[in-house]
């Protein structure tokens, strides 16, 4: 695993445009950047981040079996008892789910270790699937890389695979939140993957759904929305006024109500007590007093904290890192601390894919600090030997 400089494509950002991919910048500062690229074996790809990746999902399905049939486990996990019943039912009536997302430290050397499981609403999927091949593509085209240059990258196929098995005897809606462009490119790419895939496919805001007074979910011209793929994450919803309406409403969700399992840090500990001393796993912990400073070698996390908000931690030398965010009255995690690889000024971490059950692709985020963000760079790669 290497970081190769390059020369940016002179027409990039109508390239990526072009994509729809219209959050290349973010405050003003690159948020994709193809100054560089990351260069792995195959080897590398196939035995320390494919097949470990397989592994950990299998494994993460087990925990979702042993969580649903526990009160006590459900109850840790936070998630409200009003809706046990829901995420239980959801996973014995094998509601489908289409992806998921894996973060890795990994610098090309020994086993990759598992920090995160984004299961319900991960983001950074347009860039993965589209965006960086794209990049690929183009230079091999141009002759700055060979023609047996690849990707681990199999997300658009997988997702158009996936989407196949849905029926296609009503639509198939695509909701995020009004205004995120982030969200709304996420869902438009879905919903181009569904299409390929024969699904009359619909966007909608979140917001212009309504709930009539049989308890079913409609649009704005009053349609039932049978299937809703929503990006938006189970622990808000379950906390919404339109909640309680969902075990009785009819509309099945993607991704279902037992991904608030998975998605949620407290899995975490858990997937580390039905797995201990796995190569893959860090140690990790409920923390009983959050209160307390976190100690030396430990990272702090809260069970619903996203894009690196509200986590602390402290090297095993003592540096204090820390970032602030709207999470702070949520359960929290300890997990041992182990330092991203740093590569040049940057600290990087590789985003895992899974699509249905299977692995299919891989992205990067680099950050300037130890705690990867939402503003945090994405840059493509090479798989050569």
């Amino acid at each position: 695993m290497k970081k190769i400089s390059i020369e940016e494509r002179a027409n990039w950002r109508e390239k990526v445009e072009g994509e729809g991919f219209a959050f290349h910048t973010i405050d003003g500062e690159r948020y994709w950047d193809e100054r560089g690229y990351y260069l792995f074996t195959e080897e590398q790809i196939n035995r320390d981040i494919e097949a470990p990746t397989k592994e950990l999902h299998e494994m993460s399905m087990d925990l979702v079996a042993r969580v649903v049939d526990s009160e006590e486990l459900l109850t840790r996990l936070a998630i409200p008892p009003t809706f046990f019943d829901l995420v239980r039912t959801s996973w014995k009536e094998g509601h489908p789910h289409l992806y998921s997302r894996f973060d890795f430290i990994y610098d090309g050397n020994g086993p990759a270790k598992a920090i995160e499981s984004n299961a319900d609403t991960p983001t950074s999927l347009l860039e993965a699937a589209s965006v960086q091949l794209l990049w690929l593509e183009d230079q091999i085209h141009q002759g700055v890389l060979p023609s047996h240059a690849t990707q681990f990258n199999t997300l658009a196929e997988d997702l158009t695979s996936a989407f196949a098995a849905f029926p296609k005897s009503s639509p198939f809606y695509f909701a995020a939140i009004a205004g995120s462009i982030e969200d709304r490119g996420t869902t438009d790419f879905m919903r181009m993957m569904a299409g390929h895939a024969g699904l009359d496919a619909r966007h909608i805001d979140i917001e212009d759904i309504g709930l009539t007074s049989a308890g079913r979910f409609v649009d704005l011209e009053g349609n039932w929305i049978e299937r809703l793929f929503k990006l938006h994450a189970w622990e808000h919803i379950f906390h919404e006024q339109y909640g309680a309406a969902i075990p009785g409403c009819d509309t099945q969700f993607v991704e279902p109500a037992w991904k608030s399992i998975l998605s949620n840090k407290g899995m975490l500990p858990l997937l580390w007590e039905f797995n201990k001393g796995h190569p893959n796993l860090l140690p990790s912990f409920f923390d009983a007093d959050p209160r307390k400073p976190v100690p030396n070698g430990w990272v702090r996390k809260p069970f619903f904290s996203r894009e690196g908000a509200n986590i602390e931690l402290r090297t095993v030398s003592g540096e204090y890192v820390a970032e602030d965010g709207p999470y702070s009255d949520a359960p929290y995690i300890l997990q041992e601390f182990a330092p991203l690889p740093k590569f040049g000024d940057s600290f990087t971490l590789i985003g895992s894919w899974v699509i249905g059950d299977v692995p299919s692709g891989i992205g990067i985020r680099e950050d300037d600090t130890l705690i990867t963000k939402d503003t945090s760079r994405f840059l493509p790669h090479v798989v050569m030997d």
